[in-house]
């Protein structure tokens, strides 16, 4: 790690020594175009730009199970890459984590069942959507500061250091007609709190330890500029301690039926708490996170600048 850690280090302060610059406003472009949304010009305590492809894994909130199908990027910029301290996110309007939906699996159906007690208008509804649009999606999206310590993912530390890669409290939107457009896991209030780490965990029961994967390194030499990019590929991040809050809001107001907003939305939320297993203590959640992250110095971002 130290020799990693110092090849990175001096990359990074030679470059500061030789082209030491006000910020300007252009765009980094080449191999560090990757950087674009990185708040190092408005932020100078960002001194390393990151983005973070996820590719595989997936989130088992309560009795669900969401496999990650598609790619979910993080980004944003940080002040040390060795010790945990703050993710400055985007501040041009980019997601410091893309809004990737997911795919439910069994849809409506698997994430709820309605019952004799359900008003006839409503079962009626229920049905006719799982007929016609029965996929229901799973959106995460960021709810408060992340944090972060890079080295971490290719360098877990032993007991009693904080193995923790990344912090992220994060809420689930849950989407499809029937639910309406207001039905989430977790709020900025009471969020969903990952703590990703890529050595093994120890939580508490009914989990058992699961371990992550220790992402390799290398360096990719760039020639305008002259410079090197850090790159931590094939790492899996885990975590299996966090706490899910219950869903809220879920149900269609807009749907053409004679029940007030309140009822509504109660019976349908208490139907996907009810079939998730909502809310789930820590010990019955899990996410599994994997894929590649690039680590850029600011002053080679900077630089690359058109």
């Amino acid at each position: 790690m130290s020799k990693t850690l110092k090849l990175f280090g001096i990359a990074a302060a030679g470059a500061l020594g030789i082209c030491a610059q006000t910020a300007s406003a252009g765009t980094p472009s080449g191999d560090y175009a990757v950087f674009q949304h990185c708040p190092y010009q408005s932020n100078d305590q960002v001194t390393a730009c990151v983005v973070s492809t996820i590719t595989s894994g997936s989130f088992k909130i309560g009795k669900a199970t969401v496999p990650i199908t598609k790619p979910i990027v993080l980004q944003g910029g940080v002040n040390n890459i060795a010790g945990l301290g703050a993710l400055y996110v985007p501040v041009d309007g980019a997601p410091a984590m893309s809004a990737t939906p997911l795919e439910v699996p069994g849809g409506l159906l698997g994430l709820m069942e309605p019952d004799s007690t359900w008003p006839g208008p409503l079962a009626q509804a229920f049905w006719h959507i799982v007929n016609t649009v029965n996929d229901v999606y799973a959106t995460a999206e960021p709810v408060g500061p992340a944090q972060a310590n890079l080295i971490n993912a290719s360098f877990p530390p032993l007991p009693p250091e904080d193995p923790t890669v990344i912090q992220l409290p994060i809420r689930i939107h849950l989407q499809n007609p029937f639910l309406g457009n207001t039905c989430y896991i977790g709020s900025a209030s009471h969020p969903i709190v990952l703590k990703l780490v890529a050595n093994t965990t120890s939580p508490p029961p009914p989990n058992t330890p699961i371990s992550g994967v220790p992402a390799a390194l290398s360096f990719l030499d760039t020639t305008d500029p002259v410079g090197q990019i850090l790159m931590a590929d094939g790492g899996t991040l885990v975590d299996n301690s966090f706490a899910v809050p219950k869903a809220e809001g879920c149900g269609n107001t807009l749907l053409p039926i004679p029940i007030v907003t309140p009822i509504l939305q109660g019976i349908v939320t208490a139907a996907v708490n009810l079939k998730e297993g909502l809310p789930a203590a820590a010990g019955k959640n899990t996410a599994i996170m994997s894929g590649d992250t690039a680590i850029g110095p600011t002053i080679y971002v900077q630089a690359s600048e058109k």
